[in-house]
């Protein structure tokens, strides 16, 4: 079946019927806006446009809302949202601020100003339904201290934003409740844990000064350890190894409670995972395995993804993927792994599609092992798929694409609006669903 067969199927699919050809069932609307499912995403400015802010998304039409942007300040980009769906927020890099939305009211929370942070942050989470979040700000100092680093803890509402010094504070991972706090900082071996309900505001230094301690614990062993996924007392570590300097990328067993490493699982390269019940995927890009064999593609250099069994604590799958620093994950209703990088090898013009056309996205099939690249090029800043749908957002060069899963193979198609794509004005940096179903 070729390509233009299946985009007039595609096309008849979205003009019949929705549940026949999506699979998904239809919700009640109860939002403010009206709207069923919805989506939130960051716009920056560009010379096109002369504000940001936080898109809401008709994510059952594929339409921008008729709704005005949330604020979120000149340049938001990175989002994350609770576990519950009823707090979004987004990282501001003109002001070092982060703006937070209630998505049961749909409003701003707070002042609508932002909260402030002492400096650019690559990773932040909201980890309960409270207005509670937290920052991980490499570069903040602290009175006194020659090292710089810091996690704050961030009240939305009040728009504070109390400190804890960690030296080089990178990356930030919660626990399941908020009590707990794995801390990632660069050229480390370590992984610094924090109770930040112990904490003593406005500035801990406690990290500093006397580990362990009842805020600060320092646990050594690791191998450049840059991430973890949490299922309740176990975080699984992904140590990068030669990729950031290190010796050997693994994925580490850790016990929370105890605070102690109880397996080593040796993978080719680990800077980012998604865990799926009992599987663990994890991508990375080896210094030195690193070919792209089986591949006809002009890139020279090819990433990995490592899939485990963790019941049988190895791995049992390896694919040929896209290069770059991967940061991001996510697993469509159908099985199908979206795996996005950053500073990968593109080749060709998605604008001017004449020969091969590839970019930082690769597309998993766990049911065959089969690999799709799609033609297009750019970061992939954001993913986003839905359990009442065949479609994954993702944020791809700047631009939010709309991807069909629902054929044998995947499509990069313009089924659903012109060239595939959400016309979101400005630079969009990350997508959010924000409703359950």
């Amino acid at each position: 079946m070729n390509k233009s067969i299946l985009t007039v199927l595609a096309v008849l699919c979205v003009a019949f019927t929705f549940v026949s050809c999506a699979g998904g069932k239809k919700s009640t609307a109860h939002k403010a806006s009206g709207l069923p499912e919805r989506a939130l995403v960051s716009q920056g400015v560009t010379s096109a446009t002369t504000f940001g802010g936080l898109v809401l998304i008709d994510a059952n039409h594929d339409t921008i809302a008729p709704v005005a942007p949330f604020p979120g300040g000149n340049s938001p980009g990175l989002m994350e949202i609770s576990p519950s769906r009823n707090i979004a927020a987004a990282f501001d890099a003109a002001s070092n601020s982060i703006f937070a939305v209630d998505t049961t009211t749909e409003t701003s929370i707070g002042s609508g100003s932002g909260t402030k942070l002492l400096g650019p942050t690559t990773s932040f989470v909201v980890p309960t339904s409270n207005q509670i979040g937290f920052a991980a700000v490499p570069t903040a100092t602290v009175n006194g201290y020659a090292f710089s680093g810091a996690v704050q803890s961030l009240n939305f509402s009040t728009g504070s934003a109390n400190v804890i010094a960690v030296n080089d504070a990178q990356t930030v991972v919660s626990n399941t409740t908020g009590t707990q706090l794995l801390v990632f900082s660069g050229d480390s071996n370590s992984v610094t844990v924090l109770n930040p309900v112990n904490a003593v505001p406005p500035v801990d230094t406690s990290c500093y000064t006397n580990p362990p301690n009842s805020v600060c614990t320092v646990v050594p062993g690791f191998d450049r350890p840059v991430y973890a996924l949490v299922n309740n007392d176990t975080a699984y570590i992904l140590n990068c190894g030669p990729q950031c300097g290190g010796t050997q990328a693994s994925v580490m067993v850790f016990d929370l409670s105890s605070l102690t490493i109880t397996k080593t699982i040796p993978v080719d390269a680990a800077t980012w995972g998604l865990l799926n019940n009992t599987t663990l995927y994890v991508a990375g890009t080896s210094p030195t395995n690193n070919a792209c064999t089986g591949q006809k593609t002009a890139a020279t250099t090819c990433g990995r993804l490592n899939i485990i069994d963790l019941n049988a604590g190895k791995v049992v799958g390896r694919a040929v993927i896209t290069d770059g620093i991967h940061q991001r994950m996510d697993l469509t209703v159908n099985n199908q792994l979206f795996i996005g990088s950053r500073d990968c090898t593109n080749i060709g013009n998605a604008n001017n599609p004449v020969g091969e056309v590839r970019g930082c996205l690769t597309i998993y099939h766990t049911d065959t092992g089969a690999v799709f690249f799609p033609p297009d090029n750019g970061n992939v800043d954001g993913l986003q798929g839905f359990t009442t749908r065949y479609i994954e957002y993702v944020a791809e060069g700047g631009n939010l694409r709309v991807y069909d899963t629902i054929h044998g193979d995947i499509l990069f198609i313009d089924v659903f609006l012109p060239q595939g794509t959400i016309d979101v004005v400005g630079y969009v940096g990350d997508v959010k669903a924000i409703d359950f179903f």
